[in-house]
């Protein structure tokens, strides 16, 4: 047993936290587990990169983040992640600095004076609170082209809200009231090719409709049934927060509960099914956890059809939220231990590719790492979404290596502290992955089975591994193209690595920072650029590498990304914030 000195960094407290050394042992289903060494294999099966068997290392980063992070984003060109969670409970743990307080629905007289939105400096740790007055319990989001935020639906007078937050020093929420035609509690928000957004479901409304222009209503018949969503509805539904990608033929493909569809958006009309999923509902209340595997992209990009995929792991069986929440005394189902893909670009004969993890898993968060692999991370073994209604915390983050020969899956070091429901996580720009939330009481509770979590950390992955640390190259913001247009040639120029970079163990990946809740992460998409020549810079230990931007929206909606240069499996040092574009 080791110990670790990790500094808080909002409040300057040090403390330790031991790492766990665990034995190798070989599982079955392509698993890795403890000592082994991790290949580094990204998303590229013929990129050279480098192996360890570092299993990455916890820290405490803020004691207390104000309030218990149920929705989480970055926001580009900030150091800030935004934190927020929902006003119907009228308490946090930082309050308001000042008047005005939030007057309360339904209750003229009444004040509520805490936080229920924060701004977090990922660097520091330092919170700045913002004022909500729209209840944004289970609501959902995504970034517009200038890198603000957009925010749909919540509860009660929130259902049908729409709010923007800027990413201005001094931006706070502007929020639109009565702007959707539905209410939308547990719907999923997703960006179209052109920048704009549709926002799907909601509790008690299988419909869809586009997000008008701020300041701008949709009248009722402006909301479009959508069939897919009524089929999908179990007793105890399993079928909000769908996953929702836009594909690179500029469809939709929609998963809900165990079933999926590609959408037409532009003529409402479905023009593929995808055979179905078997062993269980994957969507809320049987929280499993998507993403979209990296969009790899050749240079002089000329193929009609670039490949897609889509990855879903864990959920829970249909009859879990009945066992769980409804029963007396309560009964907790083991959750799904399954993760699949599919080719979402296969029109015949398609099938998913079901894969076993290490362990079951509701709850979590499935993040695509700058490499290109996945992290599963967050979460429980056991029971269903919904107040108190999970068990046995799943402590162990797992990477799935996406390409390459080797083990599907490697556990990396647990943490000490329970993310169950309402928990959440992000990819940050070092490369790292803040970690915050947990929430399953319906109030704030410090006494608790689970109590109510405003502790963050940030977990360093394998990559992280002291002995690869000269590989992490620097990328020289002041001397790169920062704003780029489809389909365009550019330039990034960056330090270190080796003399002469190979590009045979180089990727340019660029990310767009997801809106994660609720175990799904809206818009969460990872692009892997193509390199059509790397020179020497001007400057000694420089490099210039030649890019070509993705060629239109249906493959990087416009808006911000990250970009990070990895070398040899190891991502830089800090990505770059790159604007793609018309």
């Amino acid at each position: 047993m080791t110990a670790t000195a990790i500094r808080e960094l909002g409040r300057g407290l040090c403390v330790f936290i031991p790492l766990l050394l665990v034995s190798v042992n070989c599982l079955p289903g392509g698993i890795l587990a403890g000592g082994g060494i991790i290949k580094n294999v990204g998303i590229a099966e013929n990129v050279a990169n480098v192996g360890t068997n570092y299993k990455g290392v916890w820290e405490l980063f803020s004691l207390n983040s104000g309030v218990s992070a149920m929705h989480l984003i970055l926001l580009p060109t900030t150091n800030n992640a935004l934190m927020f969670d929902a006003t119907i409970w009228k308490v946090s743990k930082l309050k308001l600095p000042g008047p005005p307080c939030r007057k309360v629905e339904d209750a003229p007289n009444e004040e509520d004076c805490f936080a229920h939105s924060v701004l977090m400096d990922y660097e520091t740790g330092a919170v700045k609170p913002l004022r909500l007055q729209y209840d944004t319990w289970c609501s959902s989001g995504s970034l517009d082209v200038n890198g603000r935020l957009v925010s749909t639906g919540g509860y009660n007078n929130g259902s049908d809200t729409v709010r923007t937050l800027g990413i201005c020093p001094n931006c706070g929420w502007n929020e639109y009231p009565g702007t959707l035609g539905n209410g939308r509690w547990y719907a999923t928000q997703v960006t179209l090719s052109d920048g704009k957004f549709m926002v799907f479901g909601g509790r008690g409304f299988p419909t869809y409709e586009f997000v008008p222009p701020e300041g701008k209503r949709n009248a009722k018949n402006q909301v479009i049934p959508f069939k897919f969503l009524v089929e999908t509805h179990d007793p105890v539904e399993n079928n909000l927060y769908p996953f929702i990608y836009l594909n690179t033929d500029g469809n939709l493909y929609v998963f809900a509960n165990n079933r999926s569809i590609l959408l037409d958006p532009r003529t409402n009309q479905v023009v593929h099914e995808y055979p179905v999923l078997p062993n269980g509902a994957r969507n809320y209340p049987a929280s499993g956890s998507s993403c979209m595997l990296p969009i790899v992209l050749q240079p002089n990009e000329k193929r009609p059809v670039i490949p897609a995929e889509v990855l879903v792991c864990g959920g829970a069986s249909h009859d879990a939220f009945t066992l769980a929440d409804l029963n007396r005394p309560k009964v907790f189902p083991p959750a799904n231990m399954e993760c699949a893909r599919i080719d979402i670009n296969n029109r015949g004969p398609a099938n998913w590719k079901i894969m076993n993890m290490p362990s079951p898993r509701i709850l979590g968060d499935a993040l695509v790492l700058p490499t290109g692999d996945v992290l599963l991370i967050n979460g429980a073994k056991s029971g269903s979404a919904g107040w108190d209604d999970a068990r046995d915390p799943n402590m162990t983050p797992v990477l799935y290596h996406v390409a390459g020969a080797g083990p599907e899956f490697t556990e990396l070091n647990p943490t000490t502290i329970p993310r169950m429901y309402h928990s959440t996580s992000a990819v940050l720009p070092d490369g790292k992955i803040l970690i915050a939330g947990s929430n399953t009481n319906p109030t704030y509770m410090d006494v608790a089975l689970f109590p109510t979590e405003t502790r963050v950390e940030k977990f360093s992955p394998h990559y992280f591994d002291p002995a690869l640390d000269h590989f992490r190259i620097e990328i020289l913001f002041d001397k790169s193209d920062k704003k780029v247009k489809y389909g365009k040639r550019f330039e990034v120029v960056v330090r270190g690595g080796d003399q002469n970079l190979d590009v045979t163990k180089l990727q340019v990946n660029i990310y767009y920072p997801p809106f994660t809740t609720h175990g799904i992460s809206m818009n969460q998409r990872l692009v892997s650029l193509g390199i059509y020549d790397v020179k020497k810079g001007g400057a000694p230990d420089t490099s210039v590498i030649g890019l070509q931007a993705p060629p239109n929206g249906n493959i990087a909606p416009p808006g911000y990304y990250m970009m990070f240069v990895v070398y040899n499996g190891v991502p830089c040092r800090r990505a770059m914030w790159a604007q793609f574009k018309k």
